[in-house]
């Protein structure tokens, strides 16, 4: 078998997209998905333009709270965003990680998203919606209702590994990132974030279960109590550091 260049390896995962995908929403064939992972877990670091960042040269002081935000502009190494292509239908880029830069807990509404670990590790975190929906407005005066969520992912994916995938209500829809080491993730979302037609990004703080009582009954028939938590909507967070980085692979143009 001859081994795909770079650029065909790009193109292909282009091409493929563009024939898959479409701005409505509406979710292509298992076999396209399967055909997309396998494209994905081909891919390597210089295939899109990066190289392998070493550890023991990532000098960044890590995630901070909003306390200490004053010391995180000033210290900390930000989270690196490279835009590789983007239309309605989809969303093509990168995330580059500095050891234990964290991408908070946030959703994909309505969204198909494929995300490869290209070298590194990345702790995951994802949530699925509990269904049928469980809100709890009980908390106390002055707190944000709080709706109920399941752990669908809790792990660490160090490359070589193969591409995850979450969907609108299953696989993890909401998910946290914190990088383990330096590390880099190549993203697919489908359809791309369009507030007005409803897929704006929402961020989220979970509590334990056991935090807020609730006159519900739940069934944890599939499922430990450990494994559930309500999340609360709040603010892009402040110290979410990021900046905008330039790609460097094969060029894609529609």
């Amino acid at each position: 078998m001859v081994e795909q260049s770079s650029s065909s390896k790009v193109h292909a995962i282009y091409d493929l997209c563009t024939t898959t995908f479409t701005p409505s929403g509406i979710h292509s064939s298992s076999s396209a998905i399967h055909k997309l992972c396998s494209l994905l877990d081909t891919v390597q670091p210089a295939d899109v333009g990066l190289k392998e960042e070493n550890p023991d040269d990532d000098r960044g002081h890590g995630f901070f709270g909003l306390n200490r935000l004053s010391r995180a502009v000033r210290w900390a190494q930000p989270i690196t965003y490279i835009d590789i292509y983007e239309c309605d239908s989809f969303t093509m880029c990168i995330f580059c990680f500095p050891t234990s830069s964290v991408i908070p807990l946030h959703d994909h509404p309505g969204m198909t998203v494929f995300s490869k670990v290209l070298y590194g590790s990345l702790h995951v975190k994802a949530y699925d919606w509990v269904e049928p929906t469980c809100i709890n407005e009980n908390k106390g005066s002055g707190y944000p209702p709080v709706k109920l969520a399941k752990l669908a992912v809790d792990k660490v994916l160090t490359a070589p590994c193969g591409t995850s995938v979450l969907y609108p209500k299953s696989g993890g829809n909401l998910h946290c990132f914190t990088a383990v080491t330096p590390c880099a993730v190549l993203d697919i979302l489908t359809p791309s974030y369009n507030e007005d037609a409803g897929r704006k990004c929402t961020y989220y703080h979970d509590y334990p279960y056991s935090a807020c009582s609730t006159g519900n009954t739940i069934d944890f028939s599939d499922g430990k109590e450990e494994d559930y938590a309500w999340l609360a909507e709040i603010a892009t967070p402040d110290d979410l550091y990021m900046r905008q980085g330039a790609y460097a692979g094969p060029a894609i143009s529609a």
